[in-house]
């Protein structure tokens, strides 16, 4: 196990590196830069901002230049948010993403595999069917449609909520981003479990415990632990995704997250911020997955990593 770890955290440094050189380059592609306005600047000052951003060198030198204030742990300046590095917004944005979407995801492992488990187990009942279109429902509708309903029914309408804004992670401000980003994470995993369950429960093994008269709890125990691989096998993604911020949600909620980081940054041309987020949420991802083969193997004995 130990050896594989390594193996992995080695073969992730080219796929770091590849994620950072294309990701650096197709951004440079989009039109327009940092310092386009509306009203544009005197050719002077543009000339002056350039210089100081070291935007006049050569694409290649400022790919070489990055790169070196990559390994030096230096994100570089921000082009926009000038009274702050990037690794400052990054450090001020994780801990708030991190927040909504670990609550997000404790909200919607639980609750996702309980309706599948129930599901797989009353198959073709009126929970079955009931489990089935929730989970359909809450994948069709997107969350740019939850989020401003929710706003509207809890925040105006009811008052019991605020509208947006984060308090400094009040509860009460949490209660409406973490719904929205969980709702969709608790269809998938509940349709995810409940096509699972229905695979395992119709193998060999569980067969034989229920011949044996073994109570549900014990079917259940075995049941779970096949039926959680492709669910694991879909968490490590999301768990990524999740963790490191949604656009959508902090965007209409006003967090200040790293996903309304990089929205603000795509649109204006922050290239800085936009890189460092897109390391950092690569970085996540690899880390994740590499947890993900891990407890492959302690859920599933089969899995041998040599």
């Amino acid at each position: 196990m130990l050896s594989f770890i390594l193996r992995r955290l080695l073969s992730a440094v080219p796929t770091l590196f590849a994620i950072v050189t294309i990701s650096f380059f197709l951004i440079r592609l989009a039109p327009g830069g940092p310092f386009d306005l509306e009203r544009p600047l005197e050719a002077k000052v543009m000339e002056n901002l350039n210089r100081i951003y070291k935007l006049d060198r050569s694409l290649f030198e400022q790919y070489l230049l990055y790169l070196g204030s990559i390994l030096r742990g230096d994100f570089g300046p921000s082009f926009i948010m000038r009274d702050f590095s990037v690794g400052e917004l990054l450090a001020q944005g994780l801990p708030v993403s991190m927040t909504i979407g670990s609550l997000a995801l404790g909200l919607a492992i639980p609750i996702g595999g309980a309706l599948g488990s129930i599901a797989a187990f009353r198959q073709n009942s009126v929970v079955d069917y009931a489990v089935t279109g929730l989970g359909t429902f809450g994948l069709t509708i997107p969350t740019f449609v939850v989020a401003p309903v929710l706003q509207i029914i809890l925040g105006l309408s009811l008052a019991w909520l605020p509208v947006a804004g984060w308090n400094g992670g009040a509860p009460q401000n949490l209660v409406m981003p973490v719904l929205v980003l969980a709702l969709p994470q608790i269809a998938v995993i509940a349709r995810m479990t409940r096509a699972a369950m229905i695979e395992t429960l119709r193998s060999n093994h569980i067969r034989t415990l229920r011949s044996l008269g073994l109570p549900t709890s014990v079917i259940l125990r075995h049941a779970l632990r096949g039926a959680a691989l492709p669910v694991v096998s879909y968490l490590g993604p999301a768990a990524a995704a999740l963790l490191t911020g949604s656009i959508v949600v902090e965007t209409i909620f006003g967090l200040p997250g790293i996903g309304r980081y990089f929205s603000e940054a795509a649109l204006n041309r922050d290239y800085t911020l936009v890189m460092g987020t897109v390391v950092v949420v690569a970085v996540f991802i690899l880390v994740f997955n590499l947890v993900v083969d891990i407890l492959y193997a302690l859920l599933d004995p089969r899995v041998r990593f040599d």
